[in-house]
């Protein structure tokens, strides 16, 4: 069963994010509210917890999972990033984009794309989910909460206890998240080539 956290969007409660951060600690997968939609996310260096995610999202080892990023110089550790990425990542850092980059080796082989090395990573612009990558001290794997068979993420945590509460270890509730899903801009290339148009808008990347 499901552990459900009514945290307050501006200032989630230090005590409830601690609860959640502990049940990703243990490998529990968690529905957590982001600058686009609710995603579900595990811990980046639990192998079960990941395979689980995926099989929760029902997706394969080529579906790009993304990386929760704190920061810029977080996402840095994880991504091999020169002067021209850096400077389009700092245009749209923290925000609704999802950028793919090359993974360096802290990033483990299982969890980048199995043939090209790559992963996706972002910073979200929203207070819970920063409040809850503060708590755990590092980035957490992430994916949109798209239900299977469905094309629009979810968007109500009550609908998401009710769908998901025998299959995810905790819901953090903070209210509804804009609908739409990031921008997926990939940067592994020599040009930044547009995957998804989503929320975030091109202009602000100069694109």
């Amino acid at each position: 069963m499901s552990q459900f956290f009514e945290v307050h969007p501006d200032n989630p409660q230090p005590r409830l994010l601690k609860q959640a951060a502990q049940l990703l600690h243990q490998g529990g997968v968690c529905a957590v509210p982001t600058d686009s939609s609710y995603a579900l996310v595990c811990h980046l260096d639990d192998k079960a917890a990941a395979e689980s995610l995926r099989r929760i999202r029902q997706v394969d080892d080529k579906h790009h999972l993304t990386l929760l990023c704190r920061d810029l110089s977080e996402l840095a550790n994880y991504a091999r990033v020169d002067n021209r990425q850096y400077r389009l990542l700092k245009l749209g850092t923290p925000g609704p984009y999802t950028f793919i980059l090359e993974a360096t080796k802290e990033v483990p082989r299982r969890l980048s794309h199995p043939s090209r090395r790559t992963i996706g990573l972002r910073v979200p612009a929203h207070k819970v989910a920063q409040a809850l990558l503060e708590e755990l001290g590092q980035p957490l794997l992430a994916t949109t909460l798209i239900a299977p068979g469905e094309t629009e993420p979810m968007n109500d945590a009550e609908d998401i206890l009710v769908r998901y509460q025998k299959l995810i270890a905790g819901v953090v509730d903070a209210g509804a998240c804009p609908m739409a899903p990031t921008t997926v801009i990939d940067l592994s290339g020599d040009t930044p080539v547009l995957v998804r148009k989503g929320r975030g808008d091109l202009a602000r990347l100069g694109l």
